[in-house]
């Protein structure tokens, strides 16, 4: 992957716009907030029409994130992570994550043995890692492939 690199005021300008258009041509009325952070671009969008936004289980939320990040990076020329958040989606499910990940913890303890977490998008497994990953009792890793991977927390 690209090293990142942060956007100029005019790319992020350009940027701005691109997100504009998209929700535009969607029919999503509503503001959109695009700031860069670190080489991430967040895109903030206030809507009423978030429940279609954010789809199924936030799988169109996420086909969005990509599709930015997509017309973004063809625009500047480089690669542009994109974190897409609608009606504080992401906030809450990581605010879940971060609970599931503790009561995990717990049960893997209780019972000596592994859990695993299924069903769960790429960077919500980072999510519970994260939470995870300085813990002395417990350790968590990824297994498998595709739609059949899993989280697995099991007892140091």
């Amino acid at each position: 992957m690209d090293e990142i690199q942060p956007l100029s005021k005019k790319e992020l300008e350009e940027a701005r716009g691109t997100v504009e258009r998209l929700f535009t041509l969607l029919g999503v009325s509503g503001s959109s907030e695009v700031v860069e952070r670190d080489g991430l671009l967040d895109v903030a969008l206030d809507t009423e029409d978030t429940g279609m936004v954010i789809g199924y289980h936030g799988e169109v939320l996420e086909a969005l994130q990509l599709i930015i990040s997509l017309m973004v990076t063809k625009q500047v020329g480089h690669y542009v992570r994109v974190s897409l958040e609608v009606g504080d989606y992401k906030k809450h499910r990581t605010e879940y994550l971060e609970q599931l990940a503790r009561q995990v913890k717990e049960r893997a303890l209780e019972e000596n043995h592994e859990q695993v977490l299924s069903d769960l998008k790429s960077w919500e497994r980072r999510i519970v890692h994260l939470a995870l990953q300085n813990d002395d009792e417990v350790t968590s890793e990824s297994m498998g492939e595709g739609k059949e991977r899993v989280l697995i927390v099991r007892p140091k």
